[in-house]
């Protein structure tokens, strides 16, 4: 592993060729002498742009998924998780699903006005709403863009149920709203700690608070009453999969009710940049890692198939499963299933009705 730490998560930064967008192969010559000509390069920079959706609320139709609508502030991440799922979604913008993923972010800061009118509409039925389930809600532009608090502002005011997946301890920030929300039986919280060694997670996770920061926030949480669990998602073998009993343990003392796990997974454009990064940070398992993620997905970099998708297959899966039911009957995790209450909901008046005075 490098002994440096890394700034980015990403390695590359191609543009996807899934969409036959035009392709450019850089001027070896002019390269030679760039530093020479413009003089070094500026360090990455991470930019915001403002999007302006028509809608807010995306339905979910996955049968192996256990929510059917959910919110994203944000497009991209800046935390830099080289294994994030969602990195393939920038391709669609026309931009790379590597460092662009990371340092070109999209922000929605229409997203309270649009949810309110959408909980506003005839026959709107509450269900738990997701946020986290792309990007993070709590990403560090969080702290000046405050879409995430808007949201939960509007959820709180119409007694709308919500869960919240994040990485990052600032969640906590907002207990003043998910307190009062969870003694209603309408928040739950999930905290994601992929690995506790300080090393392993910068470089997996290189902008994401620090793993005893995230326990520190599931401490918080679980004080003020907030039900919490420890997503430790994703799994990857060879670099963290050792780590899973020591994972629940600490949860269970944090004060976590439960735990779930989740096997990488390599959609479209991630399966490359992964490589690249093991590479570069894990050259002498590259292969090892690589060879168990096949033994998990069928002999493939990745298996989109509902179901196998999020347990994986095969003997390793199966192992994964049984140290994992095993570690959490010994921690008393996952005992009960939490169900948040969708009875208390009030449809809001409108922008300027008195609920939102």
């Amino acid at each position: 592993m490098a002994g440096t730490r890394p700034t980015r998560g990403a390695t590359l930064n191609a543009v996807s060729s899934r969409f036959a967008l035009p392709a450019t192969e850089p001027d070896g010559d002019w390269l030679d002498a760039r530093e020479q000509i413009d003089g070094a390069a500026p360090p990455l920079r991470t930019s915001v742009t403002v999007e302006t959706p028509r809608t807010i609320i995306n339905r979910v139709g996955s049968p192996d998924i256990p929510f059917d609508r959910s919110i994203n502030p944000y497009r991209g991440c800046e935390h830099g998780c080289i294994y994030c799922f969602a990195r393939p979604t920038h391709a669609f913008l026309d931009l790379s699903p590597g460092l662009d993923f990371e340092s070109k972010l999209f922000a929605k800061p229409g997203a309270a006005a649009l949810l309110r009118t959408e909980l506003a509409k005839p026959g709107y039925a509450a269900r738990p709403m997701a946020l986290g389930t792309n990007t993070d809600p709590y990403q560090p532009i969080e702290a000046e863009w405050r879409i995430t608090r808007q949201v939960l502002e509007v959820l709180s005011a119409c007694d709308h149920p919500v869960t919240i997946t994040t990485k990052s301890d600032r969640v906590v920030r907002d207990l003043d709203i998910l307190a009062p929300m969870a003694a209603k039986g309408l928040a739950v919280v999930c905290l994601s700690v992929t690995s506790l060694d300080p090393k392993i997670a910068m470089t997996v996770e290189p902008r994401a608070p620090a793993p005893e920061r995230r326990l520190t926030a599931v401490r918080r949480l679980a004080d003020a009453g907030v039900p919490v669990y420890v997503s430790i998602a994703p799994i990857i073998p060879a670099i963290t999969d050792h780590e899973l009993e020591h994972l629940i343990e600490r949860a269970a003392e944090a004060g976590a009710r439960g735990c779930f796990f989740i096997p990488v997974r390599l959609p479209w454009e991630v399966a490359p940049l992964f490589r690249a990064w093991l590479d570069e940070h894990f050259p002498d398992r590259a292969g090892k890692v690589m060879s168990i993620i096949q033994s998990l997905r069928g002999g493939r970099d990745n298996d989109p198939d509902f179901g196998t998708r999020m347990r994986g297959q095969g003997p390793w899966a199966d192992l994964l499963r049984t140290r994992f039911q095993r570690a959490c009957r010994k921690h008393g995790l996952n005992s009960e299933r939490l169900q948040l209450r969708n009875d208390l909901f009030r449809a809001p008046p409108g922008p300027q009705g008195e609920l939102f005075a």
